[in-house]
């Protein structure tokens, strides 16, 4: 190679590298990479909820939520947790090689950097879910994004924090789940889906039993008597690693 030939593949490379820099800038703009939130832990597992249930994940889970379910089972994430940039956050989510990355909480809509975080997400060519309590507005995730949207029944405590209008803005891609202690909460969520036609919006529609109060084989024999648009759905982690509450 001449001299000639040597400074053109040269500034061939810096032209390339510039390139990728503006690509880098316009994809991953500095002041959202900087934006932080409050994480109570970042993890792989297997996903134990939703359609893609059995399928390994990354669990971004953010700390903090504006409701008080009496059956919560993640009470260690309604305070605390640390503060992390979007950059860090996805150089956490890098060191796995999976592409399917689920946003939950806590409630991660009641930190308004979820978004951003999600959008990021997608650019950078992961599935990405986004599990909700339904009682923040679901519209501000971006387009591509999955929402997981519960609905909470009575038993709960807080089925009057329902925001009635995130149905109008649900997608066929999206699913609800309903977590259901009791009689009362099946008939309630029966009732939900046929008032909003949520069989009709979603795809996915779940009934999953708190187990210490409704067993699984009596929510079976209410379904197979009535028949509703929804699947019985099991926590497919606590059967893994039962008792383990941490990180799965």
């Amino acid at each position: 190679m001449n001299d000639v030939e040597g400074h053109g593949e040269e500034r061939r490379e810096k032209k390339n590298n510039l390139a990728a820099a503006v690509v880098w800038c316009v994809k991953y703009p500095k002041e959202e990479l900087l934006m932080s939130l409050l994480i109570s832990e970042i993890f792989a597992s297997i996903q134990g909820e939703s359609s893609r249930a059995g399928l390994p994940c990354i669990f971004i889970r953010l700390a903090g939520c504006n409701l008080k379910c009496r059956w919560c089972d993640t009470t260690y994430a309604k305070e605390g947790g640390s503060e992390k940039s979007i950059n860090t956050i996805l150089e956490a989510v890098g060191s796995w090689k999976i592409r399917l990355v689920e946003i939950t909480g806590g409630e991660p809509l009641y930190q308004p950097e979820c978004s951003t975080l999600a959008q990021q997400l997608l650019q950078a060519g992961y599935t990405v879910l986004v599990e909700t309590n339904g009682s923040q507005p679901i519209a501000q995730l971006p387009d591509g994004v999955i929402r997981i949207m519960d609905i909470k029944c009575p038993d709960s405590g807080m089925a009057d924090h329902f925001y009635s209008a995130n149905v109008e803005a649900l997608t066929e891609e999206d699913e609800i789940k309903f977590v259901l202690a009791s009689r009362r909460d099946y008939e309630y969520g029966v009732a939900m889906i046929r008032q909003y036609r949520l069989d009709q919006r979603c795809r996915h529609l779940f009934f999953s039993p708190v187990l210490r109060d409704l067993p699984a084989a009596q929510l079976a024999e209410w379904m197979l008597a009535d028949l509703p648009p929804a699947r019985l759905h099991l926590q497919l982690h606590t059967v893994i690693w039962p008792g383990v509450e941490r990180g799965v």
